[in-house]
């Protein structure tokens, strides 16, 4: 069995590098998986940047999630059998030929399923998932704002919100992105780059505050969203893209960026903030992991929601596959298969 380690931050070339992969030892609620296929998340990228503080000490295995078979199953594991096909969530460890993950963030699939969906639905879909029905309450009739609505959350948060009777306006990087948006359901799209997007949603909206805000960006474009924020609206945040770049500097810009709240100001206008980190919810709630996991398959099933899969590489390509996503042109899903 073999890993694709991450020895180094930095430059794409240089980060990766495929190594033996030592047997792991399977505790009672755990199972071991032979892995299919693996997605990349923009997390990955800020692990080999050496930006995210949860990434395991080099030389380590990154990795959310992946698509295999059971292999194992620990003495206390009930609901998954050897042979079984699953969809799992993985703390690290995902860009393997192996691995071993707790149960509790782990689904059976149907044998048809096939692989580079299923990779899709795990963490972009999860996250959406959450953050749209599980910390929000939304309306028919509700106009949202979906930033990086090409990307693969973004995706799922149109599909998502549709299925709820909303209005959606999207925000993409460029006017290519435009169709992919459109295509799964956004009434509206903006391309952030020409202009102001906050500007541009009032226009759309008529001067109308917009009910609910899904931000991966974070920075100046949180700050500007609080200020189209209706009354009893959330601002949703789910990453922070623009601290890509890295340094001190580029984060004291993000941190500025935001700009200051007070929960006075919050009371006053019955609103809300809401920060999402699926890590913490699985290391605290897997519970609530396995739900999301097991409402987004069956959406899937029930054909209300649907992936895209954006690009397709093999194991011995990492390095293109995190270049692309990296350069925030790639549209939905990243997968890698051995």
């Amino acid at each position: 069995m073999k890993g694709i380690y991450l020895v180094k931050n930095g430059a794409v070339d240089e980060a990766f590098e495929v190594r033996p992969l030592p047997k792991q030892s399977l505790e009672k609620n755990q199972v071991r998986i032979k892995i299919e296929a693996f997605g990349l998340n923009y997390a990955d990228v800020l692990a080999r940047k050496g930006l995210y503080g949860d990434a395991p000490p080099l030389p380590c295995i990154v990795g959310y999630e992946c698509v295999g078979y059971i292999k194992e199953v620990g003495q206390a594991v009930t609901h998954l059998n050897e042979g079984d096909k699953v969809l799992a969530f993985t703390r690290f460890g995902a860009y393997a030929q192996e691995t071993v993950t707790d149960s509790k963030g782990v689904i059976k699939i149907e044998e048809d399923t096939p692989i580079k969906d299923a990779v899709a639905l795990g963490t972009q879909f999860c996250t959406a998932y959450y953050a749209a029905y599980e910390c929000l309450s939304l309306h028919e009739g509700d106009t949202v704002l979906v930033h990086s609505a090409a990307g693969g959350v973004g995706i799922a948060l149109i599909q998502l919100c549709k299925a709820k009777g909303c209005k959606v306006i999207g925000t993409v990087g460029s006017d290519d992105k435009f169709e992919i948006a459109k295509s799964f359901g956004a009434d509206h799209v903006i391309n952030y780059r020409k202009g102001d997007f906050a500007r541009a949603v009032l226009k759309i909206t008529g001067k109308t505050r917009v009910d609910a805000i899904f931000d991966a960006v974070g920075g100046k474009t949180f700050k500007k969203g609080m200020e189209i924020l209706s009354f009893g609206g959330a601002n949703v945040l789910f990453g922070a893209a623009s601290r890509s770049k890295g340094g001190f500097f580029a984060t004291m810009k993000l941190l500025f960026g935001f700009g200051f709240f007070t929960p006075v100001k919050l009371l006053m206008k019955s609103q809300s903030i809401i920060g999402v980190n699926m890590l913490r919810i699985g290391d605290h709630k897997p519970e609530i992991i396995k739900l999301c996991l097991e409402k987004v398959y069956e959406l899937y099933q029930d054909e209300i929601i649907k992936p895209h899969i954006g690009a397709t590489f093999k194991a011995n390509e990492i390095a293109s596959a995190h270049a692309l996503l990296e350069s925030r042109k790639s549209k939905g899903k990243i997968v890698v298969e051995w």
